[in-house]
């Protein structure tokens, strides 16, 4: 019933997005999220109006996510008459008039201006216009969380339908839940929220446990500095976390889903309560979902901020109206969590890979990664790098590859990759050829966390580094613990006295 009933869905929604992208019409596409509009995307967009107006050209425009590379913000994408998508970089609102008009008017496709099109390798030979997923940042890359961000409209439920979302959550519900955390365990999906813990285990024991009723929580307080891989997928592809969270409130038993967004994303939380809507009044969300007779809502609670509130205790107590403060363990939230329910809590990222594991199989996401850690990792590459943006990669990749191959190394000799945000660590140049699993950066003395690097050059003083980092726990520290509360005002000024 649940794949029929999508099928329908499908078929209603799709119909008017394909309109939109149909091949006989002028379509440009604008990457209007967060890392654009700080590089001017909402200005560019009026130049792009304007100059269609001005020409008397019909165009549709779409406003897309971050594709990734946000060096090359902001990204206009023109498709001209049946010709392959054609991508420019760095469009200033001058910029998008120039190529807009000899696009439109001329004919001319302004290959020196093209950073890449999303055509055929014969499109290439003819052009000599490269594709763009065979930049160097991207070529390397595996993109299975983020493969809608930046190619489909996030506040057009169409467009993410025409590019396969819930159709793992039809799938969900026609195996029932048993099933469902089996492929979750055949997958060896890992909690990507930094701790790495076996996602299938959290959600078998949230099943298992006593009490009703049950909750999922999704952990979108992304707070390390230099992160933004949540926010990226929140503001390109919504609707795949909304399903993320749907399958695993099926799998455990839960009749309410929460998200609890940092209040500093408002994009994302715009776009969320968006895609909540339109799920709702499709019956992807709400009673009796796609005919299955599982009913199951999902609501937005914005933090304030605090990076303590990243910790699932000090969450759950947030979300309870308490001060974020983290408490012992156990209970486990999967016994007694949000209300003293069993509550499942994951990372967006966990929830924004399960639609594709349900979708394609839990053997089929083991094909990328290692044994032990298989699957991809989302990062957000920032610093000293010459391409900064936000990635996807295999675990196992080794640093040196994403540093140099992905991010093009950087323009003074490199000195060291910051791992794992406050609770991680700096790892040296000889430090490089280490493959990137949740094992390897632990044993030397640092950590994955929720995937944030920043890359560091000569120019770049470790003591500093440190001081900031310091300074940050300082600040963000709740006062609950000595060490905690002290110990990081001590390691502050001694670090004072060191710069000094």
């Amino acid at each position: 019933i649940s794949m029929n009933e999508l099928d329908a869905v499908r078929q209603q929604f799709t119909t008017a997005w394909r309109s939109r992208i149909h091949p006989s019409q002028t379509v440009i596409f604008l990457g209007t999220a967060s890392c654009g509009r700080a590089a001017g995307a909402l200005e560019t967009r009026q130049a792009i109006l304007d100059t269609l107006q001005e020409l008397g050209i019909q165009a549709n425009l779409i406003e897309v996510g971050c594709i990734g590379p946000c060096y090359l913000e902001p990204l206009m994408d023109v498709a001209i008459l049946g010709l392959p998508r054609i991508s420019y970089a760095n469009v200033t609102p001058a910029k998008a008039k120039r190529i807009l008009k000899a696009c439109l008017v001329d004919g001319d496709l302004q290959p020196a201006l093209a950073a890449g099109h999303f055509g055929s390798g014969d499109f290439t030979a003819q052009s000599g216009i490269p594709r763009f997923f065979d930049l160097p940042m991207l070529k390397p890359q595996v993109r299975i969380i983020l493969k809608n961000c930046g190619l489909i409209d996030p506040e057009d439920l169409g467009s993410a339908l025409d590019a396969g979302a819930y159709t793992g959550l039809a799938q969900a519900l026609a195996m029932g839940p048993e099933q469902v955390i089996h492929e979750v365990k055949l997958s060896g999906l890992r909690g990507r929220g930094g701790a790495g813990f076996g996602t299938w285990k959290k959600w078998d024991l949230t099943r298992a446990a006593q009490g009703h009723p049950k909750y999922v929580v999704c952990n979108a307080d992304e707070g390390d500095p230099g992160a933004f891989m949540n926010r990226a997928l929140l503001e390109g592809d919504p609707h795949a976390v909304l399903e993320g969270i749907t399958i695993g409130g099926f799998a455990v038993g839960a009749s309410e889903g929460i998200i609890y967004v940092r209040a500093e994303y408002p994009l994302a939380v715009e776009r969320l309560r968006l895609a909540i809507r339109q799920s709702r009044e499709t019956g992807l969300l709400g009673e009796n979902i796609l005919g299955s007779g599982f009913s199951f809502s999902i609501r937005i609670r914005e933090g304030a901020g605090a990076f303590v509130c990243g910790e699932e205790t000090a969450l759950i107590a947030s979300l309870e109206g308490q001060r974020g403060m983290p408490r012992p363990r156990p209970p486990f939230p999967a016994d007694r969590g949000y209300k003293g329910c069993p509550t499942l809590i994951n990372n967006t990222e966990t929830f924004g890979a399960i639609p594709a594991i349900l979708r394609e199989g839990g053997e089929w996401y083991t094909r990328f990664g290692t044994p032990n850690n298989p699957g991809t990792k989302t990062f957000s590459l920032v610093g000293k790098s010459r391409h900064t943006g936000l990635i996807e990669i295999p675990l196992g990749m080794t640093l040196r590859q994403v540093v140099e191959e992905i991010g093009g190394g950087t323009a003074r000799p490199f000195k060291a990759v910051q791992t794992g945000g406050p609770l991680g660590g700096c790892l040296p140049a000889e430090k490089l050829d280490t493959p990137i699993t949740y094992e390897t950066m632990r044993d030397l003395g640092s950590i994955m966390g929720s995937g944030g690097l920043i890359v560091m050059d000569e120019s770049t003083c470790i003591v500093d580094m440190a001081r900031f980092f310091v300074q940050f726990a300082c600040d963000e520290s709740c006062g609950n613990c000595t060490p905690c509360r002290n110990g990081t005002r001590i390691l502050r000024d001694t670090l004072d006295q060191i710069i000094h």
